[in-house]
């Protein structure tokens, strides 16, 4: 490619991603800093920030704390999940999926993948189902919503407590519940990348559970209950949300259901041109709104990473998420099952590849991305 050419490549990850809230973010820094309260951590900004998450989750209570990861960890820890448990979740997936169960103690127990949604089948879930077997732990995945009132109705049968990992999925709803409220509880991540990222970590947990809100609020501050300062009720971890960041998406929020639309027009484009390239090995995720996250766009390529290269020469930047299994990774393959076969989840590994779809695109950048892949030879 030539350097005019290289200098014109549509990146994946946005170098301006907050370009439009320079000013706001300076704001929100310069509030905070100069608060009489002096308070930059789990103040009153936070507490803001979880009152209006709850309000347009229509959920009980949401816990803000320091990211996606800890939050699952959080809601491991408040419902007694602990060594010789075992937690059922995804094999094609991001490795917290399996480092907050191995950091608990218990053993994560992986499930295959639908070859098409690429979320965990409800079927090879259930199938996996032992005496020792205490939560469910699926993810939202992409651009799809697990299949919730499958995994809901699995959960109760078999008395499991259901974890609903959608830290990618904020603002998707599945048959009118928005995600993150289906389960016992609920997660979200707000790294940067994310559909309402921030300049910094952070999440939530969500939960109609108000025992488990309560014990979630002490663990994410070493063990406090926010009554007593330095008497501490539980092992706790330092997870504490950030009032500056609290301040940035309190004031960003506005702007979050444009975002998303915008997100999902960009999908909709795809998967209607993309659609007939099935035929010749790369097939686009599912169409339609119900049950949809655009946080990431992701094709199956059968000559991934052919589509890759052809798709650089023409100076479009893309992303393979999740090459590798989890129960291949090598912190996680003394966990999973030595007979384990997850043919889908390893398909998704070898055929996996993101497009650009942040909101800011524009449409001739959309146009030169689809152009793109559609001329990629068969």
């Amino acid at each position: 490619m030539t350097t005019t050419a290289a200098a014109t490549t549509i990146p994946f990850f946005p170098p301006d991603l907050f370009e439009d809230d320079r000013d706001l973010l300076l704001d929100v820094v310069r509030d905070v800093a100069t608060d009489p309260a002096q308070r930059f951590i789990l103040g009153e900004r936070t507490a803001r920030f979880e009152e209006l998450l709850r309000t347009d989750l229509g959920a009980e209570d949401v816990v803000a704390c320091g990211s996606g990861t800890t939050a699952l960890t959080l809601v491991l820890r408040a419902t007694g999940i602990t060594a010789g448990d075992e937690v059922i979740v995804p094999a094609f997936g991001c490795a917290p999926l399996a480092n907050t169960v191995l950091g608990v103690g218990a053993t994560p127990v992986f499930a295959d993948i639908d070859p098409h949604t690429l979320v965990i089948d409800p079927d090879a879930a259930e199938a996996l189902v032992t005496p020792r077997t205490k939560a469910l732990m699926p993810a939202h995945m992409f651009s799809v919503m697990a299949d919730m009132p499958r995994l809901r109705a699995l959960a109760t049968r078999h008395g499991l407590r259901l974890i609903e990992d959608s830290a990618v999925a904020q603002g998707a709803v599945l048959d009118g519940r928005p995600a993150g409220t289906w389960g016992d509880a609920g997660v979200f991540s707000f790294v940067q990348v994310k559909s309402f990222g921030g300049p910094g970590e952070g999440g939530v947990v969500v939960t109609d559970d108000p025992e488990l809100a309560r014990t979630v609020r002490m663990l994410r501050n070493h063990g406090q209950d926010g009554v007593h300062r330095f008497r501490h009720h539980l092992i706790g971890l330092n997870s504490r949300f950030d009032e500056v960041l609290a301040a940035f998406q309190l004031r960003r929020h506005p702007g979050l259901a444009r975002r998303l639309a915008r997100r999902a027009e960009i999908a909709a484009h795809y998967t209607e041109q993309f659609a007939p390239l099935a035929a010749r090995g790369v097939v686009p995720p599912p169409p339609g709104t119900n049950g949809r996250c655009y946080y990431v766009y992701t094709l199956l390529a059968e000559r991934r990473d052919d589509l890759r290269r052809h798709l650089a020469a023409h100076g479009v930047d893309s992303h393979v998420y999740y090459p590798r299994p989890l129960p291949h990774q090598p912190a996680f393959a003394h966990a999973a099952a030595s007979d384990g076969h997850w043919p889908h989840a390893e398909r998704a590994a070898r055929q996996c590849l993101s497009l650009p779809i942040y909101p800011h695109l524009t449409d001739a950048q959309v146009e030169r991305i689809t152009e793109a892949v559609l001329s990629f030879p068969a």
